[in-house]
C-alpha cells in the first residue's frame, strides 16, 4: 500500500500538500480516540459515580452527555472515511477528489472537536463541557492533528475541490463510493434513472399535495423495492440492508417520498420476519414482497412522542377478536394502506412497555373520497410543509376490530420488544433516505451556481459559494459511510444498534445543512415554490426528528456507549 499518496497543491496555494496522507490521518485518528476515552472517563464521573449509569443524572447532565455522543459519532466518522479512503487505495481506486474529500473530512471535524462541536444551530459543545481539557489540549499538540487542522480544509483545497465538482453534474463523480459490487452499482444505477424520471413530476405532487401516483407505487413494487430485504423463501428478493441503503437513497436524492415508500413495509416485513408466527410470516411476507398490500406503521399517539411507554390505545380481547380503541398520529401513507402495523395496550394493569402488543390490523384500502372506510376507524389529515408524497393523518379507533389470530406473535405483551428489534434497520433506513436527500440538496445548489450569472460571472466562480458546495459534497460522504458501515453491520449479523443511531443522527444534519446552503445559493429564487429546493428544504427538515428526534437519538447513543463492554 502506497501511503506516501500526497494530495495535489492546487497552482498558487503553496502549503497544501500533505504527504502520506493515510498515515497521517491514521495517526490524528489514534490521538483523537484517546480524547474520547477520557471525555466518556468524564462524563461517567458525572453520571455514573457508583459504576453504574444514574437516569437522573445523566438528565441532568444532558448537555455534555449529548455531546459525548456527537463526539463519538464524529470518530467513527473519521474512522470511516479513512476506511473508505484505505480500501479505495488498496483497489487503485483512490483519486484526487477521493484524496481531498478525507483531508478536508479529517481537518474540518477535528478543529470541531477542539474548538466546539454543533449539537445544533444555537447549542456548541467544547471540551471542557466533556471535562476533558486537559485531554483536548494533549491532542492539539498531536503533531498529525495539528497537521490536519492547519492544512486539512483550507480555501485552497475547497477551491480544488470545487474545480473537481464542476463537471460532475455532466456524467463525471461525487466520489467513488466504493460499493465494492458490481450488483450494487447494477442496482444504483437502475434507480438513480429511475428517480431521475421522476424528479419534474415529484416537484408537481408535492406542489400539489397530492398522493405519489398509484402507477409510481406499481413500478416500485415491479422492480422489488417492497420486498427488497425480505428473504426468498417468503418472495423477497433477499437482499440486504447495504442494497437497501443503495435503492433507498437514489430514490430518496430524486424525491423523499419515493425512499420512503418502501419504508413502511420495510418496517412491516422486520416486525412479522423477526416476531411473528410461521403461518403469519407464510400469510404477510409474500403479499408485502410483491406490493399486493401496502403497510403503514401505527405507533405514535398525541402527547406522547418518543415516549412509547405512555400509550394509551387499548386492546380489549372479545372472543377470537380484540376491539381497539384510542387515538394515534403522525401516520403516513394510512389511507391506501392495506394493513397496520398497531401497537396497543393489552394489559391495563401494567404501565410503561411491558403491557403492549403488537397487531397485524387489516384495513380495507381507502379512497382520496372516502380515506377510511372501516367500521370503527376515522382519520383526519395532518397537512404538513414537506414529506407530502403520502400524507400524514390522525386516527382515531372506537371498537375497530383485529383477529386474535393477528396479534404478533401470538403472545401478548411482546410488542415493545418486537418493535425494538426492528430499530436498527429503520434508522439505518432513514439514515439512508438523509443521504439522498443531501445530495439532492447538493445537486440542486450545484447547478444553480453554474448556471446563475452575477456580475458577469457565475456565481460558482465566487469562494464562498463554491466552498459551501465543496463542503457539502464532502459530508454527503462522510454520512454515506457512516451509512454503509451501519448496514455492513447488519447485514454481519452483528448488533448495530449504536452504528445506526450515529449514521442517522448525522445524516440527518447534513441533509438539512446542505439543502438549507442550497437555498442560500439560489437567493430569493430559493425562497418561491417553483424552485425544487423548496421543496427540499421542507422535507430535509423532518429527518431530524422521525425515527428519534436528534435529542433522542443522541441521548440513546450516549446511554449505549456508556454501558459496560462498551467503549
Amino acid at each position: 500500500m502506497n501511503h506516501a499518496k500526497a494530495v495535489p497543491a492546487p497552482e498558487g496555494s503553496p502549503g497544501v500538500r500533505l504527504p502520506a496522507l493515510l498515515e497521517t490521518c491514521s495517526k490524528a485518528l489514534a490521538a483523537a480516540e484517546i480524547y474520547g476515552a477520557a471525555a466518556r472517563q468524564g462524563l461517567i464521573a458525572l453520571v455514573a459515580p457508583n459504576g453504574r449509569v444514574d437516569g437522573d443524572l445523566l438528565e441532568r447532565e444532558q448537555f455534555a452527555a449529548h455531546g459525548y455522543a456527537w463526539l463519538a459519532t464524529y470518530l467513527a466518522a473519521l474512522r470511516e472515511m479513512l476506511a473508505w479512503a484505505t480500501h479505495l487505495e488498496t483497489a487503485g481506486k483512490l483519486g484526487e477528489l477521493e484524496t481531498l474529500m478525507l483531508q478536508a473530512a479529517y481537518g474540518e471535524y477535528l478543529n470541531q472537536i477542539l474548538g466546539g462541536l454543533p449539537l445544533s444551530q444555537v447549542e456548541v459543545v467544547r471540551p471542557d463541557d466533556l471535562k476533558a481539557d486537559a485531554a483536548a489540549r494533549l491532542l492539539a499538540q498531536n503533531e498529525a492533528v495539528a497537521t490536519l487542522c492547519r492544512s486539512g480544509n483550507t480555501a485552497a483545497l475547497r477551491s480544488r475541490l470545487a474545480t473537481l465538482l464542476a463537471e460532475a453534474l455532466e456524467g463525471g463523480s461525487f466520489g467513488d463510493a466504493d460499493l465494492g459490487d458490481e450488483t450494487l452499482v447494477m442496482i444504483r444505477d437502475q434507480f438513480r434513472r429511475l428517480a431521475d424520471e421522476h424528479r419534474e413530476a415529484a416537484h408537481g405532487w408535492h406542489r400539489d399535495d397530492s398522493l405519489i401516483p398509484m402507477e409510481v407505487v406499481q413500478q416500485l413494487a415491479d422492480l422489488g423495492v417492497f420486498g427488497l430485504t425480505i428473504p426468498e423463501e417468503w418472495g423477497g428478493l433477499g437482499l440486504g440492508k447495504t442494497a437497501m441503503c443503495v435503492v433507498t437513497e437514489e430514490l430518496s436524492r430524486g424525491y423523499i417520498g419515493l425512499g420512503s415508500l418502501g419504508t413502511r413495509s420495510e418496517i412491516a416485513a422486520e416486525l412479522i420476519r423477526l416476531g411473528g408466527t410461521e403461518s403469519q410470516k407464510a400469510h404477510w411476507l409474500p403479499r408485502i414482497a410483491s406490493g399486493e398490500i401496502l403497510p403503514t406503521a401505527v405507533f405514535t399517539e398525541p402527547g406522547t412522542g418518543s415516549d412509547l411507554g405512555a400509550l394509551k390505545t387499548r386492546a380489549i380481547k372479545d372472543g377470537q377478536t380484540y376491539r381497539i380503541t384510542g387515538n394515534k398520529t403522525w401516520i403516513t401513507h394510512a389511507g391506501r394502506s392495506d394493513i397496520m402495523t398497531l401497537l396497543a395496550r393489552t394489559d391495563p394493569t401494567e404501565t410503561g412497555y411491558k403491557g403492549l402488543s403488537m397487531f397485524i390490523a387489516e384495513k380495507p384500502r381507502g379512497s382520496d373520497a372516502d380515506p377510511f372506510p372501516a367500521q370503527g376507524m376515522t382519520g383526519g389529515e395532518i397537512k404538513v410543509l414537506g414529506y407530502r408524497g403520502m400524507k400524514e393523518y390522525e386516527l382515531g379507533f372506537d371498537g375497530f376490530a383485529v383477529a386474535a389470530e393477528n396479534l404478533l406473535g401470538g403472545v401478548e405483551g411482546e410488542g415493545f420488544k418486537q418493535l425494538m428489534a426492528t430499530f436498527e434497520s429503520a434508522r439505518v433506513q432513514t439514515a439512508a433516505r438523509a443521504v439522498g436527500v443531501a445530495q439532492c440538496g447538493l445537486e440542486l445548489g450545484l447547478a444553480y451556481a453554474r448556471e446563475r450569472l452575477q456580475f458577469g460571472k457565475p456565481i460558482y466562480s465566487f469562494p464562498r459559494v463554491s466552498g459551501k458546495l465543496a463542503w457539502m459534497a464532502v459530508e454527503t460522504m462522510i454520512a454515506r459511510q457512516l451509512t454503509y458501515h451501519a448496514a455492513r453491520e447488519k447485514d454481519s449479523g452483528r448488533r448495530c444498534d449504536i452504528e445506526a443511531g450515529m449514521a442517522k443522527l448525522l445524516a440527518a444534519r447534513v441533509a438539512w445543512a446542505n439543502a438549507d446552503n442550497a437555498l442560500q445559493i439560489h437567493g430569493g429564487n430559493g425562497y418561491a415554490e417553483e424552485y425544487p429546493i423548496s421543496r427540499v428544504l421542507c422535507d430535509a427538515r423532518i429527518l431530524n426528528i422521525f425515527e428519534g428526534a436528534a435529542e433522542i437519538q443522541a441521548h440513546v447513543i450516549a446511554r449505549g456507549l456508556l454501558a459496560p463492554g462498551r467503549n
